[in-house]
């Protein structure tokens, strides 16, 4: 086991960071962290920034490892599945699972961030040091700088630094610049599209306005809105365009470009949008990319953890469900190792394989929710998954896997799921939508072999 005497640096206080710090304070570790924003329990979210996300079993697990899952799943509002809005207004609900438990909750950002900055300080008041950058690092020496909002400077040596200062992290970028003599390989994939974040407002008496328990998607080939419920009834909707061509940000410049678009492919949405001209112009346009790297830690000194280490698009729904399972297998590897330097190594190696391949997953799954959830023959295979969860409990699908199954790692879930993908989907080219049980139990068998 790790000795707790290492004094320890937490690089931002986001989800990732906040859970890493509460789990090694709990452990009897001494641990700050430095957050280049305002206290958000002071200070309202910025306009455009999600306010809600996806959390589901890998996530709820890091949770409950730190003893807040109860609080946090008190303030969750549960998705039972996909709420498909058809060009003509029909709606299609597509379950995530036929077992018990299995679906996914729409969890404020701003709330669960806040339960675990409020463990972080009943147990060391004052750990968070707010408006303070990272701005100078020195992993050779030991010896972190971070600027406050009066720039003063405040500096930490002979600690650990735990880089989880997220997609454009300063320590990854540390990191990358001791090439040639340190060997870190780095790349980022940007999408060629945007997003911006809407709102649907309550209804009358503060009531939902469309289904509550529903991840909602407006599939529209190349391109989609999706909304998520929050707890006031509200719902954050996000558009997903190109930057460029016939339909494109670039296109809509104007409100009554904004409003025939709308009226145009988002017809039953554009009731619900009451602010829709405001915001679209207010709010930013967002950007999609996705960050690989390695090694996810400079020998013993620095440690990356979350989108630091392995920013993902949002297409998944597991960018903050895999941070949390990175706080979980460090917490895990705490107890295996007597030596940073292994442990490092040991939660690499773990972690690497499996940030890039959900990492390729979400990107699969932009494609799919933006271009397939409408398609006849995606729908066919959706069905026929359902069926055969239902007949065999034991098959899950490549999503079940994803999202349902900590036990199986992302690596393995994509590898299996994508074979089962392929044999399925050339199942349902034919327009059947009944499977006899033998036909069913025929199919159960090869897909076992996956």
């Amino acid at each position: 086991m790790i000795s707790t005497s290492r004094k320890m640096v937490v690089a931002g206080s986001g989800l990732v960071g906040s859970l890493t710090a509460l789990r090694l304070l709990q452990r009897g570790f001494d641990v700050e962290l430095f957050e280049s924003r305002p206290d958000m329990r002071s200070a309202a979210i910025s306009a455009g920034r999600s306010i809600n996300l996806a959390l589901s079993h890998r996530g709820i697990r890091g949770l409950e490892r730190c003893g807040i899952g109860k609080e946090v799943m008190a303030q969750a509002i549960p998705m039972k599945g996909r709420m498909i809005h058809d060009l003509n207004g029909t709606l299609h609900f597509q379950d995530y699972s036929t077992r018990s438990g299995e679906f996914i909750n729409s969890i404020s950002r701003r709330s669960l961030n806040v339960v675990i900055m409020d463990a972080i300080e009943k147990i060391k008041p004052g750990a968070i040091h707010f408006q303070h950058k990272l701005v100078h690092l020195d992993g050779n020496r030991e010896t972190y700088a971070f600027e406050s909002g009066d720039r003063k400077l405040v500096e930490r040596s002979n600690v650990l630094l735990i880089g989880a200062d997220g997609a454009g992290s300063a320590a990854r970028k540390w990191m990358l610049n001791q090439t040639p003599h340190f060997h870190f390989d780095y790349s980022q994939r940007y999408q060629n599209y945007g997003y911006k974040e809407l709102t649907i407002p309550p209804g009358e008496g503060g009531s939902f306005r469309i289904e509550k328990n529903a991840l909602h998607i407006w599939p529209r080939g190349h391109f989609m809105m999706i909304a998520l419920p929050n707890p006031d009834a509200t719902y954050t909707a996000t558009l997903f365009l190109p930057y460029h061509g016939p339909e494109s940000f670039e296109q809509l410049k104007s409100v009554d470009a904004l409003r025939g678009f709308y009226a145009q492919y988002f017809p039953d949405a554009l009731p619900l949008l009451t602010d829709l001209e405001q915001e679209f112009f207010e709010h930013p346009t967002g950007y999609l990319y996705t960050v690989k790297c390695a090694p996810w830690h400079y020998h013993d000194k620095i440690l990356l953890i979350g989108d630091a280490a392995h920013a993902i698009i949002p297409f998944y729904g597991q960018g903050m469900n895999c941070g949390f399972e990175d706080v979980v297998v460090l917490d895990d590897l705490l107890d295996q190792h007597s030596d940073w330097t292994q442990l490092c190594n040991a939660y690499h190696l773990q972690r690497k394989a499996n940030g890039d391949a959900i990492a390729d997953l979400a990107e699969d799954n932009f494609v799919e929710m933006r271009d397939k959830v409408a398609d006849p023959i995606f729908q066919r295979k959706r069905k026929l998954e359902l069926q055969l969860e239902t007949q065999f409990p034991e098959y899950y699908s490549k999503y079940a896997m994803v999202t349902f199954r900590p036990d199986i790692s992302y690596h393995d879930a994509m590898v299996k799921g994508r074979k089962q993908d392929d044999l399925l989907m050339q199942h349902c080219q034919s327009p059947n939508e009944q499977w006899e049980q033998a036909e069913l139990s025929r199919l159960f068998e090869m897909l076992k072999n996956c």
